[in-house]
């Protein structure tokens, strides 16, 4: 059985509930985000942060980023911050996985990486 909050589901049952954006299952899940937030004793910011660095580490798809940035802005971090993490990560976990995240936060930014930098070109 899965546990979703206090509540056994069968397996199959949450898969589907969760696929299907069943909303009194989506808004269970949501609010076990919210009470590990409070959980864990961090401030909001600092566990979006966390919890960026762990989707960095875990070669995280590109999409992946797109929540857990808006929760990061919204909590107050800001892009500075994220790159921030981006960089305390190289030395650990490796600049592949790094650069690898880089385009997923970009793309959750709203950052267009064709665009050239000023006075630069662009990556190629």
């Amino acid at each position: 059985m899965a546990t979703v909050g206090t509540e056994a589901m069968d397996p199959g049952d949450a898969l589907r509930g969760i696929s299907s954006h069943d909303v009194p299952l989506v808004e269970r899940l949501l609010q076990l985000q919210v009470e590990n937030v409070e959980a864990s004793g961090l401030d909001a910011a600092t566990h979006a942060l966390v919890r960026l660095a762990a989707l960095v580490t875990l070669d995280a798809a590109p999409a992946s980023f797109v929540r857990p940035v808006r929760v990061a802005l919204e909590s107050g971090v800001t892009p500075d911050d994220i790159v921030g993490v981006l960089i305390a990560l190289a030395p650990t976990i490796g600049t592949v996985k790094v650069v690898g995240a880089a385009r997923g936060i970009a793309l959750a930014l709203g950052v267009d990486l064709e665009t050239p930098p000023e006075g630069g070109e662009a990556p190629a």
